[in-house]
């Protein structure tokens, strides 16, 4: 047998780690170059990874819901075997993140071949309802409080794992008795008869609540048939994570003003049948990406990010502009990548494809990532204004509202106008309130005279 040792690769973007989210082989299963071999979730996106060589599946190293570290041997193939009288492969050596992490190197071998992968953004991940309310109620005695936990991350074998899932354990409970501090198949089962408790009677790791106390929801008995409960996984999972990283990070202040877009509507408008000769929808978008770009190189500062481990205020002189776009997944903030160098006809191919993209769950990590700032939008849901919260690093985010007609003072006369409001959140720890005002201006003067954006070729 040939063994091929197949390590995760890097994927780019500075990921570290993937947790595997689902498997589309398993031991014993004959593989194509390229056929779709395993689901990985990383903090920018949920990637299909290729088989990357003809074989059989002999090994899987990892469970699903595991963390595998970049460099990491997640699956070994046999690349002279055939799918036809192939041994029961040995038990995985490595399934948990804990035993796997301690043993992978940093990085995969220069050797190594790489993996295809291709974005696919999901919200309900295949695996990952290990511990349904039914199986911890089951498993379930007392309130809860005071409860043990032995280790945040228990060592155990596949087999163990699978156990403890059955009769609705939480593997943090139990006290090893193992080789180096592992859980056995006896301690989950003498866990389970003595009446120990399911995961979600064991509040979450103080880090992962920012200092706080868990919310704990616990409904009379009566109501607990009439809910119905899911997994806070995957990318809804990563998004809360950022935005609470956002909040505790960040010193936020927002600054909110109108903008008459008038002339603005006219200039769409009246450019709207030749974009579409360019095989372009355009849309108000673009135009005011175009602006926010034009009042970056006025106001570099709100380019920047702060660099905390070397405390160094970094000033990007490229221009990538996150536009915030609503998926079944959730909000994802593709990338529209030196904007500043775009016409706005670019500018809205870009955002077109990107947007397209994010829905079919098909954008690269690449492009859902390194954006300098944000630009967020709910269209005709926009609402009267909100207070966008920031994409760290980023030290700025423009969110732009709904446009309505409303009286407006022209030339000392009370006439209807075209009124938007934009709100414009900023990281007070780098913008002083005066120079985010001052940005907030020129977008809206770039705005409220659109024909200055058209001279910006460039």
């Amino acid at each position: 047998m040939a063994a091929f040792e197949f390590k995760l690769p890097d994927i780019g973007e500075g990921v570290s780690e993937g947790e595997i989210v689902e498997w589309h082989v398993k031991p014993g299963d004959a593989v194509s170059e390229d056929d779709p071999m395993v689901e990985v979730m990383t903090d920018k996106a949920t990637v299909t990874i290729g088989a990357p060589k003809t074989g059989v599946i002999t090994a899987l190293k990892f469970d699903v819901g595991a963390v595998a570290p970049v460099g990491s041997v997640i699956v070994v193939i046999d690349t002279e075997g055939t799918a036809t009288g192939i041994r029961a492969p040995a038990e995985t050596t490595s399934p948990a993140t804990p035993l796997a992490k301690a043993q992978a190197p940093a990085k995969p071998a220069p050797q190594e071949s790489a993996a295809t992968a291709v974005g696919d953004i999901r919200e309900s991940l295949s695996g990952t309802d290990f511990f349904s309310r039914k199986q911890a109620a089951a498993s379930t005695g007392g309130n809860g409080a005071g409860v043990e936990v032995f280790a945040e991350k228990p060592l155990a074998t596949p087999a163990t794992r699978k156990l403890a899932r059955d009769l609705g354990v939480d593997l943090r409970r139990v006290r090893p008795t193992g080789d180096g501090g592992r859980v056995t198949k006896e301690d989950v089962k003498s866990f389970a008869a003595a009446g120990g408790r399911g995961r979600d009677e064991i509040p979450p790791p103080r880090s992962a609540r920012a200092g706080r106390e868990a919310v704990r929801i616990d409904a009379p008995a009566a109501y607990r048939e009439l809910e119905e409960r899911k997994p806070f996984v995957g990318i809804r999972r990563r998004i809360a994570e950022r935005m609470q990283a956002s909040k505790n990070t960040a010193a936020h202040f927002t600054f909110v003003e109108e903008c008459d877009v008038g002339r603005l509507i006219e200039t769409r408008n009246r450019l709207r049948a030749a974009a579409e000769t360019e095989g372009v929808k355009l849309s108000y978008l673009p135009f005011i990406v175009k602006a926010v770009t034009s009042a970056l190189r006025r106001h570099p500062i709100l380019n920047s990010a702060l660099d905390e481990s070397a405390n160094e205020l970094v000033y990007r002189r490229y221009c990538h502009i996150g536009v915030a776009t609503a998926t079944e997944a959730g909000l994802m903030v593709p990338v529209v990548r030196d904007a500043d160098r775009m016409t706005i006809v670019e500018i809205a191919r870009e955002i077109d494809r990107l947007a397209d993209g994010a829905r079919a769950g098909k954008l690269s990590p690449q492009e859902l990532g390194g954006s300098t700032f944000t630009i967020t939008s709910l269209g005709k849901q926009g609402g009267l204004f909100a207070t966008p919260i920031l994409n760290t690093p980023e030290v700025g985010i423009l969110g732009v509202h709904r446009m309505k007609q409303k009286p407006v003072v022209r030339d000392g006369q009370i006439v209807v106008g075209d009124v938007m409001l934009l709100s414009l959140s900023f990281d007070h720890r780098i913008v002083d309130g005066h120079v985010g005002a001052a940005f907030a201006y020129d977008v809206i003067a770039l705005l409220e005279e659109p024909d200055r954006l058209l001279l910006e070729m460039v």
